[in-house]
């Protein structure tokens, strides 16, 4: 199906998977993705017959939205605020990375020059393991950064560990009840775009706040309250000159991580990261990507000259935005610099 010419339904589903209810008539529909962070969905129903039966015994955790795209899964998770009033029902849901954000590590464990996917993957599954609604992990590719990492048993939410990790080398996102794994220089490319792919324009914005030519990275902190780990990375700059900025990572146990977490920060921090929007613009229907394949943490090849800031370069997927009203689908993007 065209980009934007897709319409939506959605399902609320038992945690023991029988279905409560079809959402009937659906009056808005807006579901994310999201890199290294939980996604969101919300539909607005106006009931019909039963639907409005069924749908008043929707309950925050006990039930999953599920939402289709042309009778194709797009949007999977656990509901968190169902919303009634009297001219209809909205649900909120977030994805299954939203689970962890409710979960805590359930054993204690130390890790010894492991890829931090592989850790990405024992921490997501930890936090699943006394009851699992239902998810899978797919590590796409190795991160190649090896590091040491400890984890105490009721100690942090693990998607605070998680985000951690995101922080140092390794990137996820969710799709359906998948959670994917993939290292931050990840390549793969779903298509191309240009402007004539987004009919109302982009804006290019570069972020001079996150731009740095020197990075610290300070480690597990001693008996003094002093790092005795540390990393860094970079230095003076032959176009920019000097800028530092100082990141504690109090989960990175030697310094070798320490570095390449350093490594990591500088590559997203120099040059000065530039970003792509389309706000709130909708994909042309002839643009050569389709929904589906439009996962964070894959790439696009990008070329704009419509605006004063010329670009021509591969750019990361950093969310994807998808509603359906009454004025039809939009589908919006945030891109930015591969490797960022």
């Amino acid at each position: 199906m065209a980009v934007g010419c897709a319409t939506h339904s959605a399902l609320i589903i038992d945690r023991g998977g029988a279905v409560i209810t079809q959402a009937d008539v659906l009056t808005k529909v807006e579901w994310n993705r999201t890199l290294d962070d939980i996604s969101t969905a919300t539909i607005t129903v106006t009931p019909e017959g039963d639907c409005c039966q069924a749908l008043a015994r929707v309950r925050s955790w006990r039930h999953t939205l599920a939402i289709y795209r042309d009778n194709q899964p797009c949007w999977e998770g656990p509901i968190v605020t169902p919303q009634w009033t009297a001219d209809g029902v909205t649900i909120t849901a977030v994805d299954v990375v939203g689970w962890l954000a409710r979960r805590v590590p359930h054993r204690s464990i130390a890790f010894k020059a492991r890829d931090l996917a592989e850790i990405a993957d024992w921490l997501i599954t930890d936090g699943f393991a006394p009851d699992d609604p239902g998810h899978e992990v797919q590590i796409v590719a190795p991160t190649r950064i090896r590091g040491d990492r400890a984890y105490t048993q009721d100690v942090g939410l693990v998607s605070d560990h998680l985000a951690d990790l995101a922080d140092t080398g390794v990137d996820y996102t969710a799709v359906g009840s998948r959670i994917l794994l993939l290292p931050e220089d990840f390549t793969g490319r779903v298509g191309s775009l240009t402007d004539a792919d987004f009919p109302n324009g982009l804006t290019v914005t570069e972020d001079g706040s996150s731009l740095a030519t020197r990075v610290v990275v300070a480690g597990q902190q001693g008996q003094q309250g002093q790092p005795d780990i540390m990393g860094t990375a970079g230095g003076v700059d032959d176009y920019y000159g000097l800028l530092e900025t100082y990141v504690d990572e109090p989960s990175v146990l030697d310094d070798a991580s320490a570095a390449a977490a350093a490594l990591s920060h500088l590559r997203a921090s120099n040059p000065a990261p530039v970003f792509i929007t389309s706000q709130e613009a909708t994909l042309a229907p002839d643009a050569a990507v389709d929904v589906p394949s439009l996962v964070p943490g894959w790439c696009v090849d990008v070329s704009t000259t419509r605006t004063c800031r010329t670009i021509a370069q591969s750019m990361k997927i950093r969310s994807v935005k998808v509603t359906e009203d009454s004025t039809g689908e939009a589908v919006a993007v945030t891109l930015a610099p591969a490797g960022a």
